[in-house]
């Protein structure tokens, strides 16, 4: 089955402390477009609807711009920004490096089902 979406219609939005997710959901595919606001750091902003620690939702992303820096509970750090494609296993923490927007594509797809849900 063909099936063609565009990011400029989501399926569904979820809004959360200084950023929001847009999820589009086709078969065999759920991709997510997150938007995350300077101060952002999904500790303060996300982990408090997620009820855990540190991050538990895989993610396999492409940076279109501004720039994160993610931090492994096991102590691994790395930086992202525009241009750079990364997978990021359960169990981190993330936040917006700079004054810039960060927006990211993430094709794991359980970003697109459980990220930021209560």
């Amino acid at each position: 089955m063909l099936e063609v979406k565009t990011v400029e219609k989501p399926d569904e939005r979820r809004d959360f402390p200084r950023g929001h997710l847009e999820a589009l959901h086709l078969t065999g595919l759920d991709f997510a477009v997150g938007t995350f606001e300077p101060g952002w750091r999904w500790s303060e902003s996300v982990a408090p609807i997620a009820g855990t620690a540190s991050c538990m939702v895989p993610h396999n992303g492409y940076v279109v711009q501004g720039r994160m820096h993610l931090r492994m509970d096991d102590g691994g750090e790395a930086e992202v920004g525009p241009g750079d494609v990364f997978v990021c296993p359960p169990g981190h923490d993330a936040w917006v490096v700079g004054d810039e927007q960060v927006v990211v594509y993430d094709f794991a797809g359980t970003m697109a089902n459980e990220y930021a849900k209560g």
